[in-house]
C-alpha cells in the first residue's frame, strides 16, 4: 500500500482491513475533519458508499440495511454535531441489537477544550449505547501502529456482530492536511509487508471466533421434558437481525405441537410454513379477559425475540401461571412483565432445533382448536366489515405486496395495526421495524436503508408524523437509486394518543397530544423527484397494486380521521370478544 502523507496512510490501512473482514457497504455524511477517511473509502473498489447530507439519515441508512443483512455498514462523520446526529440511531441500534460502526472525525489532542472552532467532547459521546469505545491513537506510519490499526478494524467488526450485536464507536484525531496532498518523510520506507498490505490472501488481520450459547446435554433433556405438556405456546417476539431460523422454530412446533404466536417482526408470520404449521396473528384483538378467563390455561410458554408489540399478548401472559421459558442469545432480560420463570441464555434457533429433535408430544386438539377458533373469529369479522380504518390499509398492504417484500413499518399505529390485522399468510414477506427503542424518527431512511441491501420490492408503511420527522431521508432516493412505494397514512397528528385516557381531556388533547399540522405533503413530490398520490380508504387497494407493479418510486397518501379509525378498531375487538363468549 503507498500513501502520500501518515493521514492518508492510516485510513487508508483501516478501510483495507474492514474490507478483509466482509465489510462491503459504508454511509458517509460529508465534512473536512473525515476527509482522510472518506477519500480511503471512496478509492476502495470492494466498498460500495452511500453519500447522505444529513447524519441523522445516514446512520438510520446504515441501521436498515444492517437489520435487513445482519451485517455492518459503516457509517462516517465529521467532528461537532455532525457526530452527535448519530445519536438517536445509535440508540435504536443498541436497543434492537443491530450491528453499527460509528466512526467518527475529531480534532487533535491539543484542540480539544480549547474552544476551538467545531469541536466538542466526543469521548465516549455515546454513553453506554455502545459495545466498545476506542480513543484511536494519532496517526503515526510505523509497524507496530499500523499493525494496532489492523488489529483494532478487525475487533471493532466482531465487537458490534455476534449474539450480542450493536454498535461500536471509533473517534479518530487527525491532523492537517487532510486531504491526500504529498508530505514528505510522513511516510518512511521500509515499513513492513504485513503492517502496510495485512495478512496474505486478504484474510482479516485478526480473527474473532464467537461460541454461540448452548445449553448442557442434561439441561437440554430436562428442558425437553419440561416441554412436554399437553397445552403450551412459542411466543415470537420481533426478531434480531438477521432474524430467527424458520425451519427451526416450525420443527420445534411440529415436535411440540404448540402453536406459533407470531409478531409480524418476528419473520414468522409469513411465509411457506404456515401451510403446515398453526401460526396466530389475530391475538392483539381476542386476548382480552372476557374470553381468555373461560379458556384452559397454558402449562408451558417457550418465548423467542424481544418482547412483542401487543400489549393484550403480553397482559395475558402475565395473567398465567405458565412456565415461561424466556430464550435470549445474550442472557439479558427482555421482558417487562417479568412473568418468566426461567431465563435461558442460548441461540433462540439452535435451542429449537436440538429440542425438535428430543421432545415428541401428542397435540391437544382441544386446547389447538380454541386458538384456531379464536383467529377464525376475529378474521371473519374483519373480513365482514366495510367500515374505513387504519388497520385496512395495513392489512391491504400485507395482501397484496409482491412476491418476495420487504416491508419496512414504523412505530406508533402503522406497526400496531400490521401486529392485529396482518394476516398470516404463505406469501415471502420480510417485515422490518425499529422496535428496540420504538421511535418514529429516521423511519423513512431506515426503510431506504433495507431496500438498498435487496432486490425484493420495498414498501414503507408509515404515519404522517414519522414521515414529517424524517423527509430529510427521502434526498436518498435520487442520490442513491433506491425505489420504494411509501405508503402514507395521514391522519394529521399523533393517532397513537386516543388509544390514552388524556384523550378525555380537552384542552390540553389536541393542542399538546395530537397536535394536528395541517401539512400537504404533495410539495416533496416536486422537491424529492417522486410521484405522489392522494387516495380515499376505497381506492387505496388498486393504487397500490398500480403503483408496486411500475418502475419508480411512489407516495400514496390515505388521508383517515384518527378518532373514527380508532372507534372502528374497539368496535371490531368488541365484536369478535362477543363472538367468543356467546
Amino acid at each position: 500500500m503507498t500513501a502520500p502523507n501518515r493521514n492518508a496512510l492510516w485510513a487508508r490501512t483501516f478501510v483495507d482491513e474492514l474490507a478483509r473482514t466482509g465489510i462491503n457497504a459504508v454511509c458517509i455524511a460529508p465534512g473536512s475533519r473525515s476527509t482522510p477517511l472518506t477519500e480511503a473509502f471512496d478509492r476502495h473498489d470492494d466498498i460500495e458508499t452511500f453519500s447522505h447530507l444529513d447524519e441523522r439519515s445516514a446512520a438510520y441508512f446504515a441501521l436498515g440495511r444492517a437489520r435487513r443483512t445482519g451485517d455492518v455498514t459503516p457509517i462516517v462523520s465529521t467532528s461537532g454535531t455532525a457526530a452527535a446526529n448519530f445519536h438517536p440511531a445509535v440508540i435504536e441500534a443498541s436497543q434492537a441489537r443491530v450491528p453499527m460502526l460509528v466512526l467518527t472525525a475529531d480534532r487533535p489532542p491539543e484542540l480539544r477544550d480549547s474552544g476551538a472552532n467545531q469541536t466538542i467532547d466526543q469521548e465516549k459521546l455515546f454513553g453506554d449505547a455502545v459495545r466498545w469505545y476506542k480513543d484511536m491513537p494519532e496517526p503515526e506510519a510505523t509497524d507496530r501502529k499500523l499493525r494496532g490499526l489492523r488489529t483494532t478494524a478487525a475487533r471493532a467488526v466482531s465487537e458490534s456482530t455476534g449474539s450480542d450485536a450493536g454498535p461500536v464507536h471509533l473517534n479518530f484525531p487527525f491532523r492537517k492536511p487532510l486531504e491526500p496532498v504529498y508530505v514528505e518523510g510522513d511516510v518512511p520506507s521500509g515499513l513492513s509487508r504485513d503492517a502496510l498490505d495485512g495478512r496474505d490472501g486478504d484474510k482479516p488481520y485478526v480473527k474473532t471466533e464467537v461460541s454461540v450459547p448452548e445449553l448442557s446435554e442434561d439441561r437440554l433433556r430436562k428442558l425437553a421434558e419440561d416441554l412436554s405438556a399437553d397445552r403450551g405456546l412459542i411466543v415470537a417476539g420481533p426478531a434480531d437481525a438477521p432474524g430467527f431460523n424458520t425451519e427451526a422454530i416450525v420443527a420445534l412446533a411440529h415436535a411440540t405441537g404448540f402453536p406459533i404466536v407470531a409478531d409480524p417482526l418476528s419473520g414468522l408470520r409469513f411465509g411457506g410454513h404456515t401451510r403446515t404449521t398453526t401460526v396466530l396473528g389475530g391475538y392483539d384483538a381476542y386476548l382480552d379477559e372476557r374470553v381468555t378467563d373461560d379458556w384452559a390455561a397454558p402449562e408451558v410458554v417457550f418465548r423467542i425475540g424481544a418482547s412483542p408489540t401487543s400489549k393484550p399478548l403480553r397482559k395475558y401472559l402475565a395473567r398465567t401461571d405458565a412456565r415461561q421459558f424466556l430464550v435470549d442469545p445474550t442472557g439479558r432480560w427482555r421482558e417487562a412483565e417479568f412473568t418468566a420463570t426461567d431465563l435461558l441464555a442460548a441461540d433462540p434457533s439452535m435451542l429449537a432445533w436440538r429440542l425438535s429433535q428430543l421432545v415428541r408430544n401428542r397435540p391437544d386438539t382441544e386446547w389447538n382448536q380454541q386458538w384456531k377458533d379464536a383467529e377464525a373469529a376475529h378474521w371473519n369479522v374483519v373480513e365482514e366489515s366495510d367500515d374505513v380504518y387504519e388497520g385496512k390499509i395495513a392489512s391491504t398492504v400485507a395482501d397484496l405486496a409482491p412476491e418476495p417484500a420487504t416491508i419496512f413499518v414504523s412505530n406508533s399505529m402503522p406497526v400496531r395495526d400490521l401486529d392485529r390485522f396482518g394476516h398470516p399468510s404463505e406469501q415471502a414477506r420480510t417485515v422490518l421495524g425499529n422496535r428496540g427503542a420504538s421511535g418514529i424518527d429516521g423511519i423513512v431512511s431506515s426503510a431506504l436503508g433495507a431496500g438498498s441491501a435487496t432486490t425484493d420490492h420495498l414498501t414503507l408503511l408509515t404515519g404522517d408524523i414519522a414521515y414529517y420527522h424524517d423527509m430529510n431521508g427521502l434526498l436518498a432516493l435520487g442520490r442513491l437509486g433506491i425505489e420504494v412505494t411509501i405508503v402514507l397514512v395521514n391522519n394529521d397528528g399523533g393517532g397513537i394518543f386516543h388509544m390514552l385516557p388524556i384523550e378525555d381531556y380537552e384542552p390540553p388533547f389536541t393542542d399538546q397530544f395530537k397536535t394536528p399540522h395541517g401539512l400537504d405533503f404533495s410539495a416533496t413530490e416536486g422537491l424529492y423527484d417522486l410521484s405522489f398520490e392522494s387516495v380515499s380508504p376505497d381506492e387505496f387497494a388498486d393504487a397500490y397494486t398500480e403503483s408496486v407493479a411500475s418502475d419508480g418510486t411512489d407516495v400514496i397518501e390515505v388521508r383517515i380521521d384518527a378518532k373514527s379509525s380508532h372507534n372502528v378498531r374497539d368496535d371490531l375487538k368488541e365484536r369478535v370478544v362477543e363472538r367468543l363468549t356467546e
